[in-house]
């Protein structure tokens, strides 16, 4: 009697692909011991397990231990992935307040993204603020390797603030085997001065290395009293209400974007001593470490603007971030 086919083939067909299935997925067998033993082709055991899938004779689930379930959140960082075009997102659940205790688990988290990312060639760049000191503090010895660790931004203040940036530089190119990179320049100055710097040949070099990093780290700044750019005097009271006029809900390496990603224009970016914000969106991965309430606006401008692929932030955020994002798509849905 003849073989009876089905919408899955031959009987024979099925069964030959239930058996390749069952020796790759629950046994473990590689493709070649699969083929000896079904005596076909490597190719054909490989087009057997293939058509398992695609015709549904395999289902794959994957469980979250129990223990786990309030610490994981990976289809949130799907989620997060799929919406906003990124490479990555690492979601946490406790919301950082702010201090250096609060923002250790997002640094550790985003050591763990640079051990994966860094290679023993790469340039990091990165920024000053909270969220890469964190970050240096939590690297450890032989996490991960890189050939440069550069300073992004200029820190160089006329009052006594400490930046953190001799400490983030010092640290992260000694526990990374790295060559440390000082940008020795203010982070605002004149326009001409700043074009000055960065056709010097010194002063020049850092700005030129920041500017094709392989990776770079950064936090976000918000547009407020609050920021660290005001605490450190680096901003007034009136060139924030100028930047608030414009429409900046947001800043990295001092310099400010709109809601929607894009750079805001006015008087302060041509004085701005740091990479550029095309630069930040051209490096192939650029890490945002950026949690709280109010970090929200910001990270969602970042995000929009296409200034971060690789995102590490809280289970607030995450969601918050989420609600825009659909709520955008309902505005064009009745639109």
């Amino acid at each position: 009697m003849a073989t009876v086919p089905s919408r899955h083939g031959t009987s024979d067909d099925v069964r030959l692909a239930l058996r390749a299935a069952q020796l790759y997925h629950l046994e473990g067998a590689t493709q070649a011991e699969i083929a000896a033993k079904l005596g076909v082709s490597r190719p054909t055991a490989g087009r057997l397990i293939a058509r398992a899938r695609a015709q549904g004779l395999v289902r794959i689930e994957i469980g979250v231990p129990d223990e786990l379930r309030d610490s994981v959140h990976t289809e949130l960082e799907t989620d997060l992935e799929r919406a906003f075009g990124l490479t990555e997102a690492v979601v946490l659940r406790d919301v950082p307040d702010g201090s250096p205790s609060g923002l250790a688990p997002l640094a550790r988290a985003a050591v763990g993204v640079l051990a994966r990312r860094l290679q023993p060639r790469s340039t990091l760049g990165f920024t000053w603020g909270p969220e890469t000191i964190a970050v240096a503090h939590e690297l450890r010895t032989k996490s991960a390797r890189c050939a440069t660790v550069v300073q992004l931004d200029g820190s160089m203040t006329s009052v006594d603030y400490q930046t953190g940036v001799d400490y983030t530089l010092g640290r992260c190119a000694t526990v990374l085997q790295a060559t440390p990179v000082r940008l020795n320049a203010p982070l605002y100055a004149d326009a001409a001065t700043v074009t000055a710097l960065e056709q010097d040949s010194l002063l020049g070099h850092p700005l030129a290395l920041g500017r094709n990093a392989d990776v770079m780290m950064f936090g976000v700044g918000t547009v407020s009293t609050a920021t660290t750019l005001f605490e450190g005097s680096y901003l007034d009271t009136a060139i924030l209400d100028e930047l608030r006029g414009l429409g900046a809900v947001g800043e990295i390496g001092g310099r400010f974007f709109r809601a929607d990603g894009r750079d805001v224009a006015g008087s302060l970016a041509a004085r701005t001593v740091s990479v550029t914000l095309d630069a930040v969106r051209a490096c192939p991965a650029t890490l945002l470490i950026a949690g709280g309430q109010v970090k929200h606006e910001a990270t969602l401008g970042a995000l929009r603007g296409g200034l971060a692929k690789i995102l590490v932030t809280d289970l607030e955020c995450a969601r918050w971030l989420l609600e825009q994002k659909e709520a955008m798509a309902d505005d064009v849905v009745e639109a």
